[in-house]
């Protein structure tokens, strides 16, 4: 009897953090569907207006597409950055990994605001005024995202041991940039789309750089959501529905990565082992 008692306490505490965790976002759902929920426990009416009224608002699909084209631009540009820049300290640079990682997670170190400060301070006059546009919004976005995408690149490499892989195709003849294309792109890829699809969840959220360098100029989802939430709490709400649904898609979509690339190192360990002992019988 002790024993299915004790049984039973890792399901009750993860049923209480599971409640924990969607109890609020089936609340905000609840609300976005409510006809009416002032004064009591559950609505008293649910109709889809709300969606209806979002959906046709003209300010909200460019408001959703500014925000999706922001954080895959400034994904893509650290994905293009970061990979080679990683590849190239490991190989020929090795001692710079620590400035490396240092400078990568600096990111950490300021705040939003202060990094905001800074660039309004320094774009905000002439002769180069980016304050109010997309490039200094996608500037700062490759800054924001450069920790994670640089940790994940740079684990993706540790756990490939690539310079081994790419020694290894040198010597059977192959030059470093065909090793790089046939050898080591395809084994980090999935580490590099969990790294990409992490950044662009983390960009996609983002309210204090998008509000503090360019506002109404160039109006984002979170922008978008800041003004509503003042006007209508039920909009509010389908906008914070939507949004979730995007960050759960990506969020699967990283997790079924990372299950992938594990099965994937499982069978090629469990291949290695087969030829090993195939070569000892």
């Amino acid at each position: 009897m002790a024993a299915n008692q004790k049984s039973l306490w890792p399901t009750i505490t993860l049923g209480c953090i599971l409640l924990y965790l969607f109890l609020p976002l089936l609340a905000t759902f609840l609300f976005s569907i409510a006809r009416e929920w002032q004064t009591t426990i559950l609505p008293t009416g649910y109709t889809f207006v709300w969606y209806g009224r979002l959906f046709g608002d003209p300010a909200f699909f460019p408001a959703l597409g500014r925000s999706l084209m922001v954080s895959l631009a400034a994904a893509i540009l650290g994905m293009t950055v970061i990979i080679p820049t990683v590849l190239v300290v490991l190989f020929y640079y090795p001692r710079l990994e620590t400035m490396l990682r240092f400078l990568a997670n600096l990111p950490f170190v300021f705040p939003p605001v202060i990094l905001a400060i800074g660039l309004i301070d320094l774009y905000g006059h002439k002769p180069l005024v980016l304050t109010g546009t997309i490039w200094i919004l996608l500037g700062s976005y490759f800054v924001l995202l450069l920790p994670y995408m640089y940790q994940a690149t740079a684990n993706s490499f540790r756990s490939l041991d690539a310079v081994t892989l790419v020694m290894a195709a040198e010597g059977l003849g192959a030059n470093r940039l065909q090793a790089f294309c046939y050898v080591i792109l395809p084994n980090i890829l999935p580490g590099i789309l969990t790294a990409f699809l992490l950044s662009f969840s983390v960009l996609f959220g983002e309210f204090v750089l998008a509000n503090l360098l360019t506002g109404s100029a160039y109006q984002t989802l979170q922008l978008y959501l800041y003004k509503v939430s003042w006007e209508n709490g039920h909009l509010a709400s389908v906008i914070v529905v939507i949004y979730y649904v995007f960050i759960l898609a990506a969020t699967m979509t990283i997790l079924r990565l990372q299950e992938t690339d594990a099965k994937r190192k499982r069978q090629k360990t469990a291949a290695a082992e087969e030829d090993y002992l195939i070569e000892l019988s």
